[in-house]
């Protein structure tokens, strides 16, 4: 198994050294992982900031490569929380960051944070989820320098702040996304978060990932976004069930920026 979404002590949110997951990845048995840390520049939490420095973070896990490259394949990623406003700084940061992956993740919109639940406020749970996903939209059509997009429909994790919709009201903007994905070589994340804040399925989710396929996307990773060593590959029997049974045959892996099919 392959988990593209793993955060370590340079994520702001997490205290795990890398070290940690990648013996804990060894033991469960995971043939790669992949760090994902967090980079958000003007995240909208004053109280926080998701930022490291680059060059000390690469040289951190060359390090950890060579010492382990007999027991797992570990690769360079991060995860970007992508805004209009910040697109040329984010593909600058790519181009100088030398990843082997890339996620695109909408952390905050409107310019206001998500996880607090600013953003939310003075919306309509339908004028919430449309203005995320046409801020995903957006953002996905200028900013080209990743791999995947992470978590879709983030919304749903914070259902405590907003009324769950249903999705489909948002297909037409959903299939927009999708389609420029598709045409640009880039694909979609399947994060297994969505068990551990009691949704009981997928982020994005079935109804999300059978949309996508229909379209014709093939490109997928799964992640389990972990923060803790005890959360990685969170479902990944189920996940790899639940892809076989929309229709997928392959998961994609990356090395240098470049997917590699691995068959389900």
């Amino acid at each position: 198994m392959y988990d593209y979404h793993i955060h370590s002590h340079f994520s702001s949110d997490c205290d795990v050294d890398m070290e940690e997951m990648i013996q804990k990845s060894i033991n469960i048995g995971l043939k790669e992982i992949c760090f994902t840390d967090h980079i958000d520049y003007d995240y909208q939490d004053s109280s926080i900031s998701f930022e490291f420095h680059i060059p000390s973070y690469i040289s951190h896990i060359n390090a950890l490569i060579g010492k382990y490259k007999n027991h797992i394949k570990i690769l360079r990623g991060v995860e970007i929380g992508i805004q209009p406003h910040i697109v040329e700084m984010c593909d600058q940061l790519v181009t100088e960051g030398k990843f082997d992956f890339v996620i695109s993740s909408i952390h905050t919109a409107d310019k206001k944070d998500i996880h607090l639940g600013d953003f939310f406020v003075g919306k309509t749970p339908r004028e919430a989820y449309e203005k995320y996903f046409s801020e995903l939209l957006i953002c996905t059509k200028e900013f080209k320098n990743f791999n995947v997009l992470g978590h879709m429909n983030l919304l749903k994790r914070y259902h405590h702040h907003v009324e769950i919709q249903d999705i489909k009201d948002y297909f037409h903007i959903i299939e927009e996304i999708f389609k420029s994905l598709i045409h640009n070589g880039k694909g979609i994340e399947v994060n297994t978060s969505g068990f551990r804040y009691g949704l009981g399925e997928t982020v994005p989710c079935k109804e999300i990932l059978s949309f996508y396929k229909s379209l014709g996307g093939e490109i997928i990773t799964i992640g389990s976004d972990a923060h803790t060593p005890e959360q990685l590959a969170c479902k990944f029997d189920y996940t790899y069930d639940l892809l076989k049974e929309i229709g997928f045959k392959y998961i994609a892996v990356f090395e240098n920026r470049e997917p590699i099919f691995k068959k389900i």
